[in-house]
């Protein structure tokens, strides 16, 4: 079978500076990955890489869906086509709510899939409302611009309540942990949690073990300066968190 999505030996610059030096994963649907590393070590870049980011240069390697290599792919195409971010610093975009960028948003998706009709409103606003629930999310959240004003946490539920509307085969996660309080934690983790399953994959990218405490990942990856450099189940995480990075960096350099 097909892998969903297969990154082969990858190596990535930014403004000339090589940040990732030969990643090499598979991500399947259906499959939960956890990315862990230091600061510094290629996370973020993997993230934007995947997702076509034009200032993260693929020098070497392949990415591929479906086992069609999509490097030259724009951005707006692979979200199409069925892959996801999820940002760790979610921009806002003033005068375009958040129902507005949702409809406009699954009608591409669909359209992509074949499906040229937009989905009936009343059946979109039932699907977004249903959504919003799952997260915990005021309704008047539809009306408001998408993140102005925003708090940390609200920034990163409007990020999986596009996830969840739009259903991707891939979602990338990038360190959606990050600012979060632990109530907020729990309530993203859950929505993650009742999303994930057999029609879509998480690559979950973390520098701390805590949001893995919610969302269990099936493989852990160690990412030390744009190289996995060790590959386990959950338990690494623990081994991490109690050991920290300082033993895997040493192993990774002998």
């Amino acid at each position: 079978m097909t892998p969903t999505l297969q990154i082969q030996d990858l190596h990535v610059s930014v403004e000339g500076k090589p940040i990732l030096k030969g990643l090499t994963l598979t991500v399947n649907k259906g499959e939960v990955h956890a990315i862990m590393g230091p600061n510094g070590s290629g996370k973020s870049t993997l993230a934007n890489a995947l997702m076509g980011n034009p200032k993260y240069e693929i020098t070497s390697g392949k990415v591929l869906f479906h086992g069609e290599d999509i490097s030259e792919w724009e951005a707006d195409e692979r979200g199409r086509k069925g892959l996801f971010l999820a940002f760790q610093y979610p921009t806002a975009i003033p005068g375009v709510s958040v129902a507005n960028f949702l409809r406009m948003a699954l009608q591409a998706r669909r359209k992509a899939a074949g499906e040229e009709k937009p989905m009936p409103p009343k059946e979109f606003r039932a699907l977004v409302k249903e959504k919003m629930a799952l997260l915990k999310m005021d309704e008047s959240f539809a009306g408001r611009y998408i993140n102005d004003g925003f708090s940390g946490g609200e920034k990163k539920r409007a990020e999986i309540l596009q996830m969840a509307v739009l259903r991707p085969e891939i979602a990338v996660l990038d360190e959606t942990d990050s600012g979060l309080d632990i109530d907020a934690l729990r309530i993203v983790s859950d929505g993650v949690n009742a999303l994930a399953g057999p029609d879509m994959g998480v690559l979950l990218i973390t520098h701390y073990q805590r949001i893995l405490n919610y969302i269990k990942p099936q493989f852990v990856h160690v990412l030390v300066d744009g190289r996995i450099v060790k590959s386990g189940g959950s338990e690494l995480a623990h081994e991490l968190e109690a050991q920290g990075y300082v033993s895997i960096r040493e192993e990774s350099a002998a």
